[in-house]
């Protein structure tokens, strides 16, 4: 099927009506019948027949009883050319408008679904007392600066448990025995109030 068939009727009836405003077909002019504009066009008459009745709808061409066509008003065109470019824009920002709500349900379900697990990380959190985390931050001047963990005996000197170790933007998960510390490095530990203060003690404690 050639491309114009494809475009359909309406396509059609846009060309035409950009063809009288272009001055190519002039007002009170007559326009080839319709087998020959189905020849131009490539489709059937039954394709023009329909091009040229939404034409005659907005009074852009007239059509006689003996099927001949006569050009009307170039300024109807215009207006019908114009009228179409802002239905199809209105068209595009419909789709566009769509689209926006799609990606809002979307961003939508995954706040949603992270908030979710935010809570539910936080009742466990709640649940772990007394052994809430809590953040220990070693000083420049603590005897635990150039230390590994396992060389410090750290739970044996405290009992608090290291779950996490944050260095700077870096945060390393349940770190191994042979991690240097140094300073300003963020302990994460779990323990009772008693280890706390005693992991506290022990951090802070300065080099001899």
């Amino acid at each position: 099927m050639p491309e114009t068939e494809k475009a359909g009727y309406k396509s059609i009836a846009l060309d035409i009506a950009q063809r009288i405003v272009s001055g190519e077909f002039l007002v009170s002019s007559k326009i080839s019948g319709r087998s020959l504009l189905a020849g131009q066009y490539h489709v059937s008459p039954e394709t023009i027949r329909k091009a040229i009745g939404l034409l005659r709808e907005e009074n852009i061409v007239s059509v006689s009883q003996g099927k001949e066509i006569t050009v009307l008003s170039s300024h109807n065109a215009y207006e019908y050319i114009t009228k179409h470019d802002y239905l199809k824009s209105v068209y595009s920002l419909k789709q566009n408008l769509q689209l926006l709500l799609q990606e809002k349900l979307a961003i939508d379900q995954k706040f949603e679904s992270l908030l979710t697990e935010i809570i539910d990380a936080s009742d466990r959190l709640q649940n772990l007392k007394p052994y809430n985390p809590i953040d220990l931050k070693i000083s420049p001047h603590s005897h635990v600066v150039g230390q590994t963990i396992g060389n410090l005996q750290f739970w044996q000197n405290t009992g608090a448990t290291i779950i996490a170790l944050r260095r700077g933007t870096h945060v390393s998960i349940s770190p191994g025995p042979h991690v240097v510390l140094r300073e300003d490095d963020i302990l994460v530990v779990v323990g009772d109030e008693k280890i706390f203060e005693v992991t506290g003690q022990f951090i802070n404690k300065p080099r001899i």
